[in-house]
């Protein structure tokens, strides 16, 4: 039997006789106990250590382990009504993310995620890497607070431009990223342009800063200039927060001209640019650098990480800025989380400097591309009346449905029929100009997978049609 099995089936026996004791009583010793379930002595350690942490038993050295004190059982529910006066008005809202975040029920094929399917990740390029930067003799000591200078060194080659190590500073992952950035850039109250539609999850953090979101209005080339001056005008705003390369959820890309304009009417406005390039490692086909390798002012913000091309729990991210925004910012993350953890750093160094990254990535853009190409034959196949996009990268596409239709309702009722995609509406800062969805071909098994959950899907759509 595997060791932590025997472990964890000797912490039950002994969890049910421990149920029978009374407070103090002492448990059999462990040489009785090794007898008794045929066990090693390091196998009945164990077993006591994990009653131990549950609060069923006290050991004493010398003396053995005995059942713990019970609790007395509350004589009602707890009553936290006082909290609900102490808390406020302000809610935290974070339903969205968590619904991108939570696996698919068993059975479910997933045609949502942002994060690529386990047989297309670095598994175990990620294990070697971690394993040659625990090796390092300074592995566990305190980094140097902007972050370990060769991965810095490492973002800054790849955003381009004039950024140099010096502009890096490597945080916990994008999601802490922009956090950290809107926190330090703009007071609560403030107004933050956004696309229309947008990342749920920077919706999510400006509202839990007490920010106001305020849309605009996109096209199938990404964001709209003539209307982002508009929206600088009306609003005072001094920030916009854009996705400028393979656009979640759209997956639009922002033409090079196109870029020049929102670079130029962002300076027109005195305002900053957030640069969230979350998924330039996903491309497909070839894309525009990014706006900060064109920003000569410190007028761009640039936020960019690897996650979405490796492995969701490799939450290590970078922020580049010029000027006394990149103090800010840096004085910022270091109150609130001090720096991020050195192994982890190490860990994405170790694989981006290995020779099997850039064959990671071709065989990321080969997969992607079949994918992508699969999904959208699927989709035209069976729902040939749906808009669909052809995005040059990234996981996702971006897909009309009939007008009139429910999205959240139909996303639900997708779900029922055993397809996980996400519904439009909540990537809107406000209403929504018609229904979409948002289907992902980057988390799913297969090609195979990713055709049946479309056939699943299109049966949703043909009877809420009805």
């Amino acid at each position: 039997m595997h060791h932590d099995s025997s472990v964890a089936t000797l912490a039950d026996r002994l969890r049910a006789e421990v149920e029978g004791l009374h407070p103090g009583e002492r448990l059999p010793s462990s040489r009785a106990l090794m007898r008794r379930y045929q066990v090693s002595p390091v196998t009945v350690t164990r077993a006591l250590g994990l009653l131990a942490a549950e609060g069923l038993v006290v050991t004493r050295p010398g003396s053995g382990a005995f059942a713990a004190e019970r609790p007395e059982p509350a004589a009602g529910p707890a009553d936290f009504g006082w909290q609900a006066v102490t808390l406020g008005d302000r809610a935290v809202d974070g339903d969205g993310v968590a619904r991108l975040l939570t696996p698919p029920p068993e059975g479910a094929i997933a045609l949502s995620g942002g994060y690529l399917h386990p047989s297309l990740q670095p598994v175990r390029a990620l294990a070697n890497a971690a394993a040659r930067a625990a090796r390092r003799p300074d592995a566990w000591e305190l980094p140097p607070l902007g972050g370990i200078p060769e991965l810095r060194a490492w973002f800054a080659r790849t955003a381009g431009g004039e950024t140099s190590p010096a502009d890096v500073l490597i945080t916990s992952g994008g999601q802490q990223s922009l956090t950290t950035v809107l926190r330090a850039l703009l007071p609560p109250g403030a107004p933050l342009l956004v696309e229309s539609p947008t990342y749920l999850g920077v919706l999510a953090v400006a509202r839990a800063s007490g920010l106001h979101p305020v849309p605009v209005p996109m096209d199938e080339d990404g964001l709209r200039p003539e209307l982002l001056a508009e929206a600088f005008a009306m609003t005072g705003a001094r920030v916009l927060y854009t996705q400028p390369t393979f656009h979640n959820p759209t997956g639009a890309v922002l033409p090079a001209a196109r870029r020049a304009r929102v670079l130029a009417v962002a300076r027109a406005a005195g305002a900053f640019v957030i640069e969230d390039d979350f998924a330039r490692h996903l491309a497909i086909d070839a894309i525009p650098p990014p706006l900060v390798s064109a920003d000569q002012e410190g007028r761009v913000v640039h936020i960019s990480s690897p996650t979405k091309a490796t492995a969701a729990s490799l939450r290590v991210a970078a922020v580049i800025a010029r000027g006394p925004v990149a103090e800010r910012i840096r004085a910022t993350q270091l109150i609130e989380e001090f720096f991020p953890a050195r192994p982890m750093q190490g860990t994405l160094l170790e694989l981006v400097s290995a020779p099997g990254w850039p064959r990671h990535l071709r065989a990321v853009r080969a997969a992607l591309r079949s994918r992508r190409d699969a999904v959208r034959a699927a989709l035209a196949r069976e729902l040939p009346a749906l808009p669909v996009g052809n995005p040059a990268g990234g996981p996702h596409l971006w897909v009309g449905l009939p007008p009139g239709t429910d999205d959240v309702r139909l996303a639900d009722a997708a779900l029922h029929a055993g397809v996980l995609v996400s519904a439009g509406r909540p990537f809107f800062p406000a209403e929504p100009p018609g229904p979409f969805l948002r289907v992902s071909y980057g988390a799913a098994a297969s090609e195979s997978e990713l055709a049946e959950g479309v056939r699943r899907l299109a049966e949703v759509v043909r009877a809420a049609a009805r």
